[in-house]
């Protein structure tokens, strides 16, 4: 998802979060509120389909489900309530096995995989910000797509709460998702031509 071009000044809550207009997107990273750049770029958009139409032919009948941005995805510090929560983000894709962390607003708690596609705007927050994020609020799976080198990196959460090394995948593979069982994901669909 494109990033951030500017941010609010203050420390934010979800509950402020819903208060503010569709004319504008934002996410928040620790109570920090960081605008989405305008509408990602039509391969960018082409890439998310192509994703999330896998991943969701694959998903009927089992547990799962994905959901494609914008898809509010709260990430709790604590007992806070809703309101209190101070980091909302929205992934490209995110698929989550456990139906008590959906609501109508989203997910409330990790997702078990989120899919980021990186564009020139979102490098440093995907790979940075967000690498920490979601490795410290025990997302399982966390793929960074590159478009430009027609590339996916795949971080797994080892036992010890970390990620690491990534898988690296390109155009010709196909990714074996074993964290939702027998499911593969063919990149060559994703990338086109």
């Amino acid at each position: 998802m494109g990033h951030p071009a500017e941010t609010k000044n203050g420390n934010f809550t979800y509950g402020d979060y819903l208060q503010w207009t569709d004319e504008e997107r934002w996410e928040l990273i620790n109570g920090e509120a960081f605008a989405m750049t305008p509408a990602p770029s039509r391969n960018h958009q082409a890439i998310s389909i192509a994703l999330a139409a896998q991943f969701y032919q694959q998903l009927i009948g089992r547990p799962c489900e994905v959901y494609a941005a914008p898809f509010d995805v709260r990430l709790p510090s604590g007992p806070e309530s809703d309101e209190e929560i101070d980091t909302v983000v929205q992934p490209d894709l995110v698929v989550v096995c456990d139906s008590s962390k959906l609501d109508e607003r989203g997910c409330k708690g990790a997702p078990d995989l989120v899919v980021e596609i990186v564009s020139p705007q979102s490098a440093r927050m995907d790979l940075k910000r967000k690498f920490a994020l979601y490795e410290r609020n025990g997302v399982k799976e966390y793929w960074v797509v590159q478009p430009a080198e027609k590339v996916v990196m795949i971080f797994t959460l080892g036992a010890n709460g970390e990620y690491g090394k990534p898988a690296v995948f390109s155009r010709e593979d196909r990714v074996p998702v074993p964290l939702l069982g027998e499911l593969t994901i063919e990149l060559e669909p994703v990338f086109g031509e």
